[in-house]
């Protein structure tokens, strides 16, 4: 019996081998991810959706290789010799005439980095940048991979299921049609009616062609075959009938939103605001990495807050003082108008360099603990400050301490620091 053989044909982009690179991303993982976190700490997040030139040590890809020993004999042939014959001696080469890929490029560890480079896509910088990732507490209510429907009110069919039959319109439209058939025929009546009681009030005058009597038997039988036509209306007919129609309307599946607040105030400098921009940004890629559909409110607040798009949450400049409180309450009351709990898992994220009206922070706690958190799957704030922590931070501590798992707070002092602490905030937490 013969050996099947099955070659796989199929091309890859470009003509490239897709197994081979996925093995080798495989292989070098480890070199590839520190590259990444590199790459992050050294460019500005805003650029950080394109993709990266990995440099990995030439001793970590060198490969194992069968090769002759000292001694022995060996016969080669050297096309174009014009110098030997067989049985001379061959001068060993003098060395420090090469010049290698390395030359003059020393390293502290004596390390290469620049041996062997190659570029890394988009998305697979993105797959290393977010490893190990993921929101906690993922509860993904009512999240499928496909579109979901409800079915809304979209009037009336003459056809359906006798469970959607809609008996009122139904005998409402049976009595118009019944109207409209037998109306003409009642009038019809009521008018040879009157002219049967004034024939039969009238006195007898002698026609030998056509009696009184005989008149009266012609309105009496007309009367009385129009009102057989009339009880021959029935009362309701099947083009009576109406069925309530309902339509399916799509609605997103993905039923998560994150709310990102971020202080705006004349305190938040701009390298504060870069940063907070920086952590955001990142967050809103993890989001859009995790979710098909996903649904961010962004809030910008000072001394009163607002709801903007993405665009003003990053660019718009303010100055002024800081009323934290002002982004809870606008958090709390969108939630409420908005985004039920029951169908969506809400997310927050909070930035901000911590100063605040001292007065406002016992408020803050307060409707963290009794408003926001009871409704939210995590909260998340960051101090963006290389000072001492402001009075909004001990405010936090107390609150963390009563939600250790609902509520995280963490400190940033440089743009290096961002890409750690968001991995703190957000790691996978082993089951």
């Amino acid at each position: 019996m013969g050996m099947t053989h099955i070659v796989d044909r199929r091309l890859n982009g470009k003509n490239k081998s897709a197994v081979n690179r996925e093995r080798f991303l495989r292989r070098y993982r480890h070199h590839i991810k520190r590259a990444v976190a590199d790459a992050v700490q050294k460019r500005s997040i805003t650029d950080i959706e394109r993709g990266e030139k990995v440099s990995i040590p030439s001793r970590d890809i060198e490969e194992p290789i069968f090769h002759h020993g000292q001694g022995g004999k060996r016969e080669m042939v050297h096309p174009g010799n014009q110098e030997f014959v067989a049985g001379d001696t061959i001068p060993k080469p003098e060395g420090g005439g090469g010049e290698g890929a390395g030359q003059g490029q020393a390293s502290p560890d004596g390390e290469g980095m620049d041996e062997f480079a190659f570029q890394i896509t988009q998305e697979e910088f993105l797959d290393f940048l977010f490893d190990d990732l993921e929101l906690p507490n993922l509860a993904r209510k009512k999240l499928k991979d496909t579109e979901a429907f409800k079915y809304v009110r979209s009037g009336f069919s003459t056809q359906g299921v006798p469970a959607k039959l809609d008996v009122v319109r139904s005998l409402r439209g049976a009595h118009a049609r019944r109207l409209g058939l037998g109306g003409a025929r009642k009038k019809k009546i009521r008018d040879l009616e009157k002219q049967l009681e004034a024939l039969k009030a009238a006195p007898d005058e002698l026609d030998p062609a056509f009696s009184h009597e005989d008149q009266i038997q012609v309105l009496e039988e007309e009367i009385a075959r129009l009102k057989a036509n009339i009880r021959r209306i029935p009362f309701i007919d099947e083009i009576d009938l109406r069925y309530r129609q309902h339509l399916k309307q799509p609605q997103p599946a993905t039923s998560a939103v994150m709310f990102c607040l971020m202080d705006v105030s004349g305190s938040m400098t701009q390298m504060h605001k870069d940063i907070a921009k920086r952590f955001f940004i990142l967050l809103y890629l993890f989001l859009k990495k995790n979710y098909k559909k996903i649904e961010v409110v962004f809030i910008r607040h000072h001394t009163s807050a607002k709801e903007v798009d993405e665009e003003e949450f990053f660019y718009s400049r303010e100055t002024g003082g800081t009323i934290v409180s002002s982004a809870l309450k606008l958090m709390h009351k969108i939630i409420e108008s908005r985004y039920s709990p029951d169908e969506w898992n809400i997310y927050a994220a909070q930035a901000s360099d911590g100063d605040n009206w001292n007065d406002d922070s016992p408020v803050c706690g307060k409707i963290l603990a009794d408003n926001i958190l009871p409704l939210v799957q995590y909260f998340a704030y960051v101090e963006i400050t290389p000072q001492d922590h402001q009075m909004l931070w001990y405010e936090y501590e107390k609150i963390h301490e009563r939600f250790p798992h609902g509520f995280a707070l963490q400190q940033i002092a440089d743009p290096g620091e961002i890409y750690p602490v968001f991995r703190q905030l957000f790691e996978r937490k082993a089951a």
